[in-house]
């Protein structure tokens, strides 16, 4: 049976939105609108919250990976309440997460019902609403390209950033370990209390001491963030035959590709894109992995940290927060 609220005729929504791609401080808007009815398979859904992610802006910049149709409303994931829903799989009352990009920007968005995920309605909606993109990238970088053993050692660099603090947890779950290097080195003690085996400075006194710790050469995986020289450190602690695998790119910086770690060490050079994979794969293995991810966050397992939460028409704060040095987590907004 549908189920349907009998007050959504009175919902007072907003969403942010923008008609031209820019600087999300000047293209965006504060606008009320009102939630479309959910047609046949489609479910409204209240959100609770949604983070800031640099996907988002470089959305808005049109500097992304895919574009969008304008006028477009911003937020790739949320977590939210089902306020109406037109399909068999979802109720009014549970707690969704979004598997697709869905404009979580919002008070209300309606989407279709297979970008969807049920949640436990007593998970930290804060931690769900982190929970497609950055727990994710992690899964895919410990899990989709070689497999490791109980013991294998992983190196990354960017360990302090959001995936790198969630790789270090998930390591720590399958017996995996980590090798993180960060730019601020007050942080290691933060990142060991996650579970995080050596973290050392990104540059090349932190690289000795990685290459004495691991014993020369012997990372079976390797995760790239920034580029540049940090990129190039983390392919020398790689064995013969070992794959790094480049997500993000921080310094801006191309990769330094030298010849002999090619010809004589035989090293693989692969890249992620979540979104691609999210695309590519089928739904059971999507919905199999998120399932997954979700039971580390209901039991406390998989913590992403919150620096602050700023209401929806509080927005140009929330954009400020997000250049501030000393910010430590994600920038979430809520209705």
């Amino acid at each position: 049976m549908f189920a349907v609220n009998q007050h959504v005729d009175q919902l007072r929504a907003k969403r942010l939105i923008f008609a031209d791609c820019g600087k999300p401080d000047q293209v965006l808007r504060l606008e009320d609108f009102e939630p479309r009815l959910p047609d046949e398979g489609e479910v409204l859904v209240r959100m609770d919250a949604a983070p800031i992610n640099p996907a988002d802006l470089n959305l808005i910049e049109g500097t992304y990976g895919v574009k969008v149709d304008l006028p477009a409303v911003p937020g790739i994931e949320g977590c939210g309440v089902v306020e109406v829903s037109k399909s068999y799989r979802f109720e009014a009352g549970q707690r969704v997460v979004f598997l697709r990009r869905a404009s979580t920007w919002a008070t209300h968005t309606t989407v279709n019902e297979d970008h969807l995920l049920a949640v436990p309605l007593g998970i930290d909606a804060h931690q769900a609403a982190m929970l497609k993109v950055n727990p994710a990238t992690a899964w895919r970088l410990l899990h989709g390209f070689v497999e490791l053993r109980p013991g294998d050692w992983v190196v990354q660099n960017a360990g302090n950033s959001a995936v790198g603090r969630c790789v270090i947890q998930l390591a720590r779950e399958y017996g995996f370990r980590t090798v993180s290097f960060v730019r601020r080195v007050g942080l290691a003690d933060e990142l060991r209390e996650l579970g995080g085996d050596a973290v050392f400075s990104d540059d090349d006194a932190g690289y000795a001491e990685a290459n004495a710790i691991l014993g020369g050469a012997t990372a079976r995986l390797a995760f790239n963030a920034v580029g540049g020289e940090s990129a190039l450190r983390l392919m020398k602690l790689l064995e013969e035959g070992g794959t790094h695998i480049t997500y993000g790119a921080m310094a801006r910086k191309p990769l330094t590709l030298p010849n002999g770690l090619l010809i004589f060490r035989d090293l693989r050079v692969r890249g992620l894109w979540v979104t691609k994979w999210l695309e590519d794969a089928s739904s059971e293995e999507v919905r199999s992995t998120y399932e997954t991810l979700v039971g580390f966050v209901a039991n406390g397992r998989l913590v992403q940290a919150v620096d602050s939460v700023f209401p929806l028409g509080d927005w140009r704060s929330a954009l400020e927060r997000l250049k501030d040095s000393e910010r430590n987590g994600k920038v979430l907004l809520i209705p």
